[in-house]
């Protein structure tokens, strides 16, 4: 059962939930930077600067928590979320070094460059 804040524990993780929380280009981009951080780095939802309402950011992050991708703390008069790096790499082996080598192609909200291999298709 999720705790009072709504993190499952690491046995109620599921890979669809996950996999749909990593759906959204945003949320996407949320973990990509976790990733480049180092493990235990907490970030408040502000500070990724995407271009959204603090509800819809809450809305993301809270996507992100109940799947269990992310932990959020209260500190002080703030939240700070960080990457569940050890649970999910212990529930989902290799999950965390395929989004590693699948960086996203694009800022949410933007379009993709053109991936100019695939412009044509081969004869």
């Amino acid at each position: 059962m999720p705790d009072e804040e709504g993190h499952p524990t690491r046995s109620e993780m599921d890979l669809s939930t996950v996999l749909n929380a990593l759906s959204d280009p945003l949320r996407y981009e949320v973990i990509q930077v976790f990733l480049t951080l180092p493990d235990g780095t907490e970030r408040t939802c502000l500070s990724f600067g995407f271009p959204v309402s603090k509800s819809t950011l809450s809305h993301h992050f809270r996507i992100l928590r109940e799947s269990g991708l992310v932990q959020q703390v209260n500190r002080g008069n703030s939240r700070k979320a960080h990457l569940r790096r050890e649970d999910l790499e212990a529930r989902f082996p290799g999950l965390l070094a395929l989004l590693e080598a699948n960086p996203l192609a694009r800022r949410a909200g933007t379009d993709p460059e053109p991936d100019p291999e695939a412009a044509a298709p081969a004869r």
